[in-house]
């Protein structure tokens, strides 16, 4: 299991970060005393480092230093500084690539994927998720049927990966909002409708009828 130490002081970035990369199957630990990163990285000895730029005490170009000076460990940056310079300083000084925020879950881990491949010749397993005798993949994002194969855009991926992550379980139309657009800013509820009826429509031209149940005023849910 490759570890991924995180290095990201917004809590709430930071949770919703491990629970996405924890999902593919790494170990993730987040950075608790931001005083002692260092301390805390040595201790976990991990195979890839995400870190923040804007830190409190040291910022992430110090601790990319300090850390250079004792490991050639892929170090990914984090920062709402997506400007060239800042990519420029943050390559100069050791690091493998730049992630803007508001970070994309979706870039993120391929992102992870594909440093861990080129350092450490990591085979990507992409899990598939299966339901009444459907396969979904997210890896080539389709959806197969019998015999069928149907072709998912970015968001019917988003949302059918969310459902099934939590089948047999209510998804508030909240936290599909969230993982859709992956942002607090407002997004008008009616896009999230229009989005699970066009997926509605192409799973039921498959065969998939009723595999989206709606749960009226609460959110959603696979039908068995």
């Amino acid at each position: 299991m490759y570890r991924i130490f995180l290095v990201e002081d917004d809590s709430v970035i930071a949770g919703e970060m491990k629970r996405v990369i924890d999902s593919w199957g790494f170990e993730t630990k987040c950075a608790e005393d931001f005083r002692s990163v260092l301390e805390e990285f040595s201790a976990f000895d991990p195979h890839l480092v995400l870190l923040d730029l804007a830190l409190p005490f040291y910022n992430g170009y110090h601790w990319c230093t300090e850390i250079r000076r004792t490991s050639s460990v892929p170090i990914l940056f984090i920062s709402s500084a997506a400007d060239n310079m800042s990519m420029v300083m943050a390559m100069n000084m050791g690091a493998d690539d730049f992630i803007p925020k508001p970070v994309d879950m979706n870039v993120l881990v391929a992102k992870i994927m594909a440093v861990l491949r080129r350092c450490y010749d990591y085979v990507e397993q992409v899990p598939t998720y299966t339901c009444r005798g459907a396969v979904f993949h997210p890896a080539d994002a389709t959806m197969e049927y019998q015999g069928q194969r149907l072709s998912l855009t970015k968001n019917d991926c988003r949302i059918l990966q969310t459902l099934l992550e939590h089948k047999g379980s209510l998804v508030s139309r909240d936290t599909l909002m969230m993982r859709l657009w992956e942002t607090d800013s407002f997004i008008d509820e009616n896009t999230l409708t229009v989005n699970i009826a066009r997926l509605r429509r192409k799973l039921d031209g498959l065969g998939l009828t009723d595999l989206i149940v709606t749960k009226k005023g609460m959110g959603y849910m696979i039908g068995e």
